[in-house]
């Protein structure tokens, strides 16, 4: 399961990984093997974003057991059967908690609850800013509603996985939010995304995996880690016309400074 880890010829610690979700399911069996081989494969840091009350907990979990790994909590517009926001007020004050996420709205999969998806939004965001914490926002189908309320509240954070246009970067730009991305990247029916990727600042772009989700080309079938973001710089290096290495260092660079890490 684990071997098409050391696919990157990274002599130091260059990934920052600022999107993952190492405890789900898909990595049973194979969890901690995986983890324990970040570091040989150039992996530098790695944030595990929570969905709900038990993937907040899982995340803490890994954040202990593994120097490099730090986390975020929140309510994911799928979880919101549960909207109690003091749990998470409890477990952000943790010392290796570094943002509020992953929340936003998603029209994809559930448009019958958009009020309360919004509201759960909104209020988690007001908690990331009386925190002073960023957000890390999830946006599918749902461009406008997002956009309206993060222009609303202005808070500090990156909109994960981003599928705008380059028009809506621009407007997340202004707002002063970072742009994450991922493997969809490397994808050959992308379209807007290397668009946007080719104006984004330098200063403003991050990396980030969703795994076990979006495995970039050329292992689509394959459960996605964190030393595949290789792959995702590449691809950024070439629409760029740069080095990998230097994208790698522009992005690590890039987290650490949002996520104070």
């Amino acid at each position: 399961m684990i071997e098409y880890l050391d696919i990157t010829p990274l002599k130091e610690p260059l990934i920052f990984d600022s999107h993952a979700h190492y405890y789900d399911e898909k990595f049973d069996g194979f969890r901690h093997k995986l983890l324990e081989g970040m570091k040989k494969s150039g992996v530098g840091k790695i944030i595990n974003c929570g969905c709900d009350l038990q993937s907040c907990k899982d995340s803490i979990f890994l954040s202990e057991k593994y120097d490099y790994c730090y986390f975020a909590v929140g309510y994911h517009p799928e979880n919101l059967e549960n909207t109690d926001l003091n749990p998470i007020k409890e477990m952000a004050t943790h010392e290796k908690c570094v943002a509020i996420g992953e929340i936003g709205l998603d029209y994809y999969w559930t448009q019958d609850n958009k009020a309360l998806q919004k509201k759960i939004f909104e209020e988690q965001i007001i908690l990331a800013k009386e925190l002073d914490l960023p957000i890390i926002v999830h946006d599918r189908d749902a461009h406008a509603d997002t956009l309206e309320i993060l222009k609303k509240h202005k808070p500090k954070g990156v909109l994960h996985s981003f599928s705008g246009s380059v028009e809506m970067a621009r407007e997340i730009l202004k707002i002063g939010m970072y742009i994450g991305i991922g493997g969809v990247i490397t994808f050959k029916n992308s379209k807007k995304l290397p668009e946007v990727v080719k104006m984004l600042p330098e200063d403003k772009i991050l990396l980030e995996t969703d795994a076990p989700y979006l495995t970039p080309v050329p292992y689509r079938s394959k459960v996605n880690n964190s030393a595949m973001i290789y792959l995702t710089a590449e691809k950024i290096a070439q629409l760029r016309e740069t080095k990998t290495e230097e994208i790698l260092k522009i992005t690590y660079a890039n987290a650490s400074r949002l996520f104070g890490i």
